[in-house]
């Protein structure tokens, strides 16, 4: 079961992005790092760059958080 944890946009930088898998990373300022796979980019392009300053929610799953409604 998953479930978003709204309200609590959190701030980072994408460090990590394979295109061809669909997979990526974003760490926040204090160097806490979150997956998340390219459908939980909120621009729909599912493609974004390593650097990118961005947003985003939490989504509990499995057991551990990912980063989603990823926005730049």
């Amino acid at each position: 079961m998953t479930e978003l944890a709204r309200g609590r946009a959190l701030e980072g930088t994408v460090t990590g992005f394979n295109a061809q898998r669909g997979l990526g990373t974003v760490t926040t300022r204090d160097g806490v790092t979150y997956e998340f796979h390219c459908i939980e980019i909120s621009d729909g392009t599912r493609d974004i760059d390593v650097g990118v300053a961005v947003t985003f929610d939490l989504l509990a799953k499995l057991g551990r958080y990912e980063a989603a409604n990823i926005r730049s």
